[in-house]
């Protein structure tokens, strides 16, 4: 089995070291690299072409923000999953906008920070709930406003039922229990709606909130 390789930047040796800790025991993933600074893990990146870069925000010189969307301009193939205190909207939106295709609080559990390791390794884009609540609470001001009545009021309640629960990273398993729907129901729901605002997947639909306005720079 191919493991998940990640390389850990952060300016605190004591957290990276715990965090190290974690991951090493998980069977699929295996930890290549550490860097203290934004430039050291953009180095890194290019050296060790990790699959996933688990990036703090500050951190000196070259902050994680810099670091990340230099890591993705040189190694388009390699995800960046940020690790932060911070849950403000402000970085949310400026870390997805560089390219980083998740966001996880340093409280996560550890369960948590593995499962969204492999999920940015898959292509997919993880947002802890509380900052996948905040970006839909944002979109949905923005629909009350009247900013993005066409594509919203496209859909029937039933997929805005299943928008809201996608974007807060639900699986169509889980979705399928929560409305006593099978899960072939769920996928229908879920493609008919992305096909409404002409999205394929959810990284799509967090981008294009961001890219119409939906959520705050």
């Amino acid at each position: 089995m191919k493991k998940i390789t990640v390389l850990l930047a952060d300016d605190h040796r004591v957290l990276r070291e715990g965090i190290r800790s974690l991951l090493e025991k998980a069977p699929d993933i295996e930890v290549v690299g550490e860097a203290g600074d934004g430039g050291e893990a953009v180095v890194k990146a290019q050296q060790l072409a990790p699959d996933v870069v688990l990036m703090d925000i500050t951190m000196p010189g070259v902050n994680g923000l810099e670091a990340t969307r230099q890591i993705k301009a040189s190694r388009p193939g390699t995800n960046v999953l940020i690790l932060t205190m911070h849950e403000s909207n402000q970085y949310i939106s400026q870390f997805l906008r560089s390219g980083a295709s998740g966001y996880v609080l340093k409280d996560t559990a550890a369960s948590e920070l593995v499962g969204a390791i492999r999920a940015v390794c898959q292509g997919d884009v993880f947002l802890y709930p509380s900052i996948a609540r905040k970006l839909l609470e944002e979109y949905l001001l923005k629909v009350k406003r009247g900013e993005e009545e066409g594509s919203y009021d496209g859909l029937t309640n039933r997929e805005r039922e299943v928008l809201k629960m996608v974007a807060e990273g639900r699986s169509n398993k889980e979705i399928a229990d929560t409305l006593s729907l099978s899960v072939r129901t769920v996928q229908a729901h879920r493609a008919n709606l992305m096909g409404k605002l002409h999205m394929h997947d959810r990284t799509e639909l967090v981008r294009y909130a961001i890219r119409k306005g939906l959520i705050p720079a």
